[in-house]
């Protein structure tokens, strides 16, 4: 099936909507807290809404979505594909960052976004986990099931996306990765429907994972050491959101909302 670039938006925006909202409700019965919501207006065009719940098994856990438009500055056309001869665009997406109470249950990332120019349009996204303490288990199953789900798409998607989360999460000053991985893709523009329904299978297998880690490992001990290790790697995942993420750049480039770009950074993080 063809579709018109029109109908694509409404159906990849559709769907970053009910995904928010099956996240937000799979997260709140887990810890059985709520989700504390405000809708923004961004200037330039558009807008979206930031959900944030610190609860008693998530410290801060937000899920954001957003649809904007206008036109990209001077500088961040350069780096745009079809921004050659129209600055023009139209991009809309899902952001999820999970941090926990418990050191021993990893922090979990996923965003996917999809984004047209006046001659491109693609999807672009991925998940990883920072586990504090890492764990064989945790690691083992999150990419045995990143690995199932990639390959019902296409057989060189996992080790394709795996070798390039692991460069893109990497902070280069400190010569090492910021977790334990997991996949990131960009400009997918092979067959809409096809890429569409990869990116749906990934958000439901992401939601899926955290939910089921989070059951299997929140009753676990620890202690005040595993909190000053928990403290130490949440410096590393702030070092990286404001040198090195392209959501953060593309956010404050486009006059995103501010409390919506950053709500990523952990409650609490130390360098000493």
């Amino acid at each position: 099936m063809t579709y018109r670039i029109d109908n694509q938006k409404v159906l990849a925006e559709n769907w970053f909507r009910e995904l928010r909202n099956q996240m937000v409700g799979a997260i709140q019965k887990v810890d059985g807290s709520n989700f504390k919501e405000q809708e923004w207006q961004r200037p330039g065009g558009g807008g979206g809404k930031m959900s944030i719940l610190k609860g008693e098994i998530f410290e801060k856990v937000g899920v954001n979505i957003s649809t904007v438009h206008g036109e990209f500055s001077e500088e961040f056309r350069a780096s745009m594909p079809g921004t050659q001869e129209d600055p023009s665009f139209w991009a809309s997406g899902i952001s999820v960052v999970a941090h926990m109470k418990n050191p021993k249950i990893a922090a979990a990332h996923f965003n996917t976004r999809y984004i047209t120019t006046k001659g491109k349009q693609w999807f672009g996204g991925g998940c990883d986990l920072t586990p504090a303490i890492p764990e064989k288990e945790e690691t083992d199953n999150f990419h045995h099931g990143l690995k199932r789900t990639c390959d019902q798409h296409h057989k060189d998607y996992y080790d394709r996306f795996k070798k390039q989360c692991d460069e893109y999460f990497y902070l280069k000053h400190r010569n090492e990765p910021r977790g334990i991985g997991g996949i990131f893709f960009d400009y997918i523009n092979d067959n809409f429907e096809k890429d569409l329904s990869f990116i749906k299978d990934t958000g439901q297998y992401f939601i899926n994972f955290l939910i089921d880690n989070v059951n299997r490992k929140k009753n676990l001990d620890f202690n005040d050491s595993d909190l000053k290790v928990l403290s130490k790697k949440r410096s590393r995942y702030v070092e990286f959101n404001l040198l090195y993420d392209r959501g953060t750049l593309f956010g404050l480039k486009t006059g995103g909302n501010i409390d919506a770009i950053l709500m990523s950074m952990p409650p609490e993080a130390k360098w000493t």
